[in-house]
């Protein structure tokens, strides 16, 4: 990796050309940053402590909020140094392991989104036999290949990035090592290297996006054939919040990394802009979407903040004992 860069540090370029809005980002990102931790350890302590919500769907929700956790944390702090910091370099190696688990995590996203989806249709299609389909075996397998693929494929797109030689520019226009903003700084860029990275990014997002359609259109062929109106609403109300979910992660991912991307400045400040809203706002959206419409969530969650309520003030109380 690197035996023809000359370049060995770059210079995130992040929000420098809103000088004026340095303060206010920071602001808004930091509190939106500790609500995106409060919101998935809540639903990820929730789903640990309720017996009635150790199912597959609650599962692959702990497996969802655990990995954009992961996300934003290799993301956000990195940008909050930055937004308050004169200096913002960052190392070659730095930068491919920056890129590398965070589209590893991406795209591990995209498929534990795909097994859920996967998982709804098992739930309705053979409400008899779900308890078997999808044993704890299933779900674990079905994770840990979401894991896997997503990591393999970060792999490939790191090793392809970071063989490019890095002989001009060391200013990446962006707030963390996207793949666009630093190969336009690659003088042996290619067209070829160009479509591979464009099948990886294609095959995570667009081949997950298939997956879950796939999933959608059999759960709609068999939810419009029950003879119930109740059914319907019933079978419908389970895959609400995953629909919603994926309408916000494949919205902005797609918007981000498959539209045709320009060289020109207002082109990465317009990236830039983007990319903030996918890795700050979908991660908070998410927990939110699960909260709001999910009311077996809603009961787990007031239980554990009732419990805290109760532990609080015991635990001060033996503290002022003690003292």
């Amino acid at each position: 990796m690197g035996n023809h860069t000359t370049v060995n540090t770059f210079f995130l370029w992040g929000f420098s050309s809103f000088p004026e809005l340095q303060t206010l980002l920071f602001v808004v990102i930091f509190s939106s940053h500790v609500t995106i931790l409060l919101a998935n350890v809540s639903i990820m302590v929730a789903i640990k402590l309720s017996h009635n919500l150790h199912t597959p769907m609650y599962f692959f929700l702990f497996g969802l909020s655990f990995s954009e956790t992961c996300t934003t944390m290799v993301i956000i702090p990195r940008m909050l140094e930055d937004l308050l910091s004169e200096s913002k370099s960052i190392s070659l190696p730095e930068c491919a392991i920056q890129m590398y688990f965070f589209f590893g995590l991406g795209a591990n996203n995209c498929f534990i989104l795909a097994a859920m989806s996967y998982d709804r249709y098992t739930a309705i299609h053979s409400p008899l036999h779900y308890p078997m389909l999808m044993t704890k075996k299933v779900c674990f397998q079905l994770m840990v290949a979401s894991v896997v693929v997503g990591f393999l494929v970060s792999l490939c797109i790191v090793i392809i990035v970071f063989n490019l030689s890095f002989c001009d520019s060391n200013t990446i226009r962006h707030f963390f090592c996207d793949i666009a903003p630093v190969v336009s700084l690659a003088c042996d860029y290619t067209f070829f290297q160009k479509m591979v990275l464009l099948a990886f990014t294609a095959f995570v997002l667009v081949g997950s996006f298939i997956l879950i359609m796939i999933s959608y259109v059999f759960i709609v062929s068999i939810v419009v054939k029950m003879p119930s109106a109740r059914g319907r609403y019933k079978a419908f109300s389970t895959c609400s919040s995953h629909f919603t979910v994926v309408s916000i992660h494949y919205g902005f991912a797609c918007f981000v990394y498959l539209r045709p991307q320009n060289s020109d400045s207002a082109s990465f400040n317009e990236d830039t802009l983007m990319a903030v809203t996918y890795t700050v706002l979908t991660p908070l959206l998410n927990p939110i979407v699960y909260s709001l419409r999910n009311k077996e969530m809603q009961v787990a969650l007031r239980k554990v903040l009732d419990s805290l309520i109760k532990i609080f003030p015991q635990m001060v109380n033996k503290k002022s004992q003690n003292i």
